[in-house]
């Protein structure tokens, strides 16, 4: 069983200030972590391959400094470690950062199951995972909380839907997003900690992987961030007094007032 793992090198988000004047994050002075969901993405995969044999890989596109987080996973147990890092890549949206990850899956080649974390969270889009296995042209299934059988040829999940749970079996290859509850993350022992600083981690650029700079980053993506910002706090409460009919007189009136407003 080979197993390919999506991960992403994020703000940490008790750092995240905003530049008031520009409206952009600022990464400089922010500390990075690995994406918290892809930790139990991870540790998912890690479990299957211990169980069934095989590979677990780590895929990341991002700067140099993501290899911090392919050691992580190094440490946590995980055998090769891809790091796709170009200039070009700067600005890239979903759409392209899917199209990325897309190719450089197909450029391993050999995978029997892809893992991602529901979603990164910086973006919150939840996106990326379903997009790369569109491209992959292969099966999918998101917001999975429980593997309850796996081989070969096929997969059964638990898919956490609202309020309830949908068991699905999928054919393998595919791809799955997971949620925080489907594991416990285990913690690296010394000895992984001490092999992961001297394992290899491939580097790839956009021309290993076929692609032009017109079809990544700010020019490939068919979206774009006009502004971040935080809101601002306001504090306007008022409490209604009265009989509960006329709370709802007063409330009624006021929504109608605020309607008109904003006409």
């Amino acid at each position: 069983m080979d197993i390919i793992v999506c991960i992403k090198q994020v703000p940490d988000t008790a750092e995240i200030t905003i530049d008031r004047d520009t409206g952009n994050l600022n990464r400089e002075s922010v500390g990075t972590i690995l994406n918290p969901f892809d930790v139990y993405a991870i540790e998912e995969a890690l479990v299957i391959t211990e169980k069934l044999g095989g590979n677990t890989s780590v895929l990341s596109m991002g700067p140099m400094r993501a290899k911090d987080i392919i050691v992580e996973a190094f440490s946590m147990g995980v055998n090769r470690g891809f790091l796709l890092n170009d200039r070009d890549l700067s600005g890239s949206d979903t759409f392209c950062t899917a199209r990325v990850l897309s190719k450089a899956i197909k450029k391993i080649k050999k995978y029997d199951l892809i893992v991602c974390g529901k979603q990164a969270i910086d973006g919150d889009t939840g996106q990326v995972g379903p997009a790369i296995a569109e491209m992959l042209n292969i099966p999918h299934v998101s917001y999975v909380k429980k593997v309850k059988k796996i081989n070969k040829d096929v997969i059964i999940v638990e898919r956490l839907v609202e309020n309830k749970i949908e068991v699905i079996e999928m054919k393998l290859p595919g791809l799955i997003t997971v949620l925080k509850d489907i594991n416990s993350p285990r913690l690296p022992s010394f000895k992984l900690r001490m092999a992961a600083k001297k394992k290899k981690i491939t580097l790839w650029r956009i021309k290993d992987l076929t692609l032009t700079e017109n079809e990544v980053g700010l020019r490939g993506s068919l979206t774009s961030v006009d502004k971040t910002f935080i809101p601002e706090l306001k504090n306007n409460i008022e409490k209604l007094s009265g009989s509960i009919d006329e709370i709802a007189d007063k409330l009624i009136k006021k929504i109608y007032l605020i309607q008109n407003q904003t006409k």
